[in-house]
């Protein structure tokens, strides 16, 4: 305020300008995500150890602050995963003894970090789970919940729309703009409860895959080479790579086993 007053500048005129993340926590974090995901489990406290162990000196604090900020959180039984943002609705839990047979059964959805070589970026991905085939996907340099919908958008406007439609109880899929166009296609949508921590690890395993065989090989520069990246890798996922759970067939494969689905894509 007193600042204001020597410069004589209205307050209402002033705004804070953040900062950005530092080289070293921009370090840090690449660090962060390696262990999480060799590690899941792991929350800020055994992270802390490991760091330590490795000789990184950070505080428990310092690491939690980040791994919020990552948007990634330790995969264990607890009472809430995600919170939700206030007045958004949550959905019941669809998928207990539901075994999935089919494409477009089912489809699921989650964000994870992205590293690069200054900054880093969130990535969204829409999956189907019988074939693990990644129907769409976004990048952002904010995690909200635009990108995801214009994913959901795509994979529907390219692949239809699925029976069910999985997601965490995170504010980006909770929000009406995300569960709307759901609900107008007759999507029975379904969200994560207490426990239900396990149903996420077809897109851990997406996420695995794509930050060993692609993100963690290269520096990318920015958003939009990170772009170029991971369209020519999510062509490869797609329609070359093999998947042992698929006994060695690729989602492509998988998916369109079905001629109708060829036809309508």
């Amino acid at each position: 305020m007193r600042q204001c007053e020597l410069l004589d500048l209205c307050r209402s005129s002033v705004y804070y300008q953040p900062l950005p993340v530092s080289p070293a926590d921009l370090a840090l974090m690449r660090r962060i995500d390696e262990l999480h995901l060799a590690h899941p489990f792991f929350g800020s406290r055994r992270l802390v150890r490991m760091l330590l162990r490795a000789g990184v000196e950070v505080g428990r604090l310092h690491v939690a602050t980040l791994m919020r900020l990552m948007g990634i959180e330790a995969i264990y039984r607890k009472k809430r995963t995600s919170i939700p943002a206030q007045g958004h609705k949550i959905y019941p839990y669809l998928l207990r003894d539901v075994l999935i047979v089919r494409p477009n059964q089912v489809w699921a959805t989650d964000i994870t970090y992205v590293p690069m070589a200054k900054g880093f970026a969130y990535l969204v991905a829409i999956l189907d789970l019988y074939s693990r085939k990644v129907l769409a996907w976004r990048l952002s340099n904010v995690m909200d919940t635009a990108f995801c919908v214009e994913a959901l958008q795509e994979a529907m406007a390219r692949f239809g729309a699925p029976e069910i439609f999985n997601t965490d109880q995170g504010s980006q899929f909770t929000a009406e703009d995300f569960t709307a166009p759901l609900l107008t296609k007759a999507v029975r949508v379904s969200m994560d409860g207490k426990g239900r921590w396990v149903d996420n690890v077809f897109v851990e395993r997406l996420w695995r895959s794509v930050k060993y065989e692609e993100i963690y090989l290269h520096a990318h520069q920015s958003v939009r080479e990170v772009r170029t990246a991971l369209t020519r890798y999510f062509d490869f996922y797609n329609l070359r790579r093999p998947h042992q759970s698929l006994d060695y067939r690729t989602p492509d494969e998988m998916y369109f086993a079905n001629d109708k689905l060829k036809k309508a894509a």
